[in-house]
């Protein structure tokens, strides 16, 4: 970090409510000193998550008040504070959803750090990468993989992380049927994992942009329709609670449906017979471990996903959201630092 620097450029969602009402302000602020575990990372990539847009427009209730978005940071490490292996400093690390958890609930002990009632989470509790800087806790943050661009690896630390636990939720068999519904950031990541492990993939979104990527990455059907198949296992990216009994209805017996949204709007009264009879089973996916993490970057760096980018400079992040909001994204955004290669 230049010595002389103190101030830096954030967003912060200032009065969380409709994105044309501009609840995101562009401001300065001072650059954070790194405390005990943390590092201070320049932000070189963030992506752009829905997760984002549902805290600028209030769908998820803030955790306090001005916090700076973006939970799929990749950032330089310049400092580090007590408690933190120097030679992490100049290293390209990624940080995530998940910035931290108590360690010692039965949650935490036993592998399911995700539920941790006292978890924390970048950009919600602790300010994100809409950034020139933020400060991480060390322990929660990953090395990555050599190859990829700071732009292709941002939306692996979510749309990747979280794709990666939907699809295990949803208890794939090898050379299953999937349907995905909705097919944004994690879900054209998704897809590609799924089609590397030999799945059939069938994708059901409205949007002809999106259906012509899907298309081009293997699926065997896109289109706005019900699947031409029986499905195995479905997740649903989209956030419309009204997909979910489409989405059972379209499962074979014992067939699974994981929501992978961290929010659903509301989900209408499912009839038994129809959609839960034969085993069929409704799973939701909540935030990730570090594990997940750790799998999910091992298994892109074999897999090698396309990532459709949509890049925006910092000083865009609202027309960024905005153009999330309006289905102008195909594929995933991400804000591109100053330094990003």
């Amino acid at each position: 970090m230049d010595p002389l620097e103190s101030a830096q450029a954030s967003w912060v969602v200032e009065r969380p409510g409709p994105i044309g009402s501009g609840p995101l302000r562009l401001v300065e602020r001072p650059i954070p000193a790194p405390g005990r575990h943390e590092l201070l990372l320049k932000v070189l990539a963030c992506g752009v998550c829905r997760t984002d847009l549902h805290l600028a427009e209030g769908d998820l209730p803030p955790h306090r008040a001005n916090c700076t978005p973006g939970h799929q940071v990749v950032g330089h490490v310049v400092a580090a504070g007590p408690g933190v292996d120097d030679a992490l400093l100049g290293e390209r690390v990624g940080a995530a959803w998940l910035a931290d958890t108590c360690g010692h609930c039965r949650f935490c002990r036993t592998g399911r750090e995700n539920l941790c009632p006292r978890s924390r989470y970048t950009g919600w509790d602790i300010d994100g990468g809409y950034a020139e800087y933020t400060v991480v806790d060390a322990r929660y943050v990953y090395r990555l993989p050599e190859g990829w661009t700071d732009e292709e690896t941002a939306p692996l630390l979510c749309a990747g992380i979280i794709g990666y636990r939907a699809l295990l939720r949803a208890d794939l068999p090898p050379e299953g049927r999937l349907g995905i519904y909705g097919f944004g950031a994690s879900a054209h990541l998704t897809a590609q994992l799924a089609l590397a492990r030999g799945a059939a993939v069938h994708v059901v979104t409205r949007s002809p942009e999106a259906q012509r990527l899907a298309l081009e990455l293997g699926a065997a059907t896109a289109g706005a329709g019900a699947p031409p198949e029986p499905l195995d296992a479905a997740i649903l990216f989209a956030p419309v609670g009204d997909l979910v009994p489409v989405a059972m209805e379209a499962l074979d017996r014992g067939g699974t449906l994981a929501v992978a949204g961290v929010h659903l709007t509301a989900v209408p009264a499912l009839v038994y017979e129809r959609h839960l009879f034969q085993e069929r089973t409704l799973r939701s996916v909540t935030a990730n471990t570090r594990e997940d993490g750790r799998a999910l970057l091992a298994e892109a760096a074999r897999v090698r996903p396309r990532v459709e980018l949509t890049r925006y400079p910092l000083d865009r992040a609202d027309r960024a959201l905005a153009d999330l909001a309006a289905g102008r994204i195909t594929g995933v955004g991400v804000l591109c630092g100053p330094g990003s290669r």
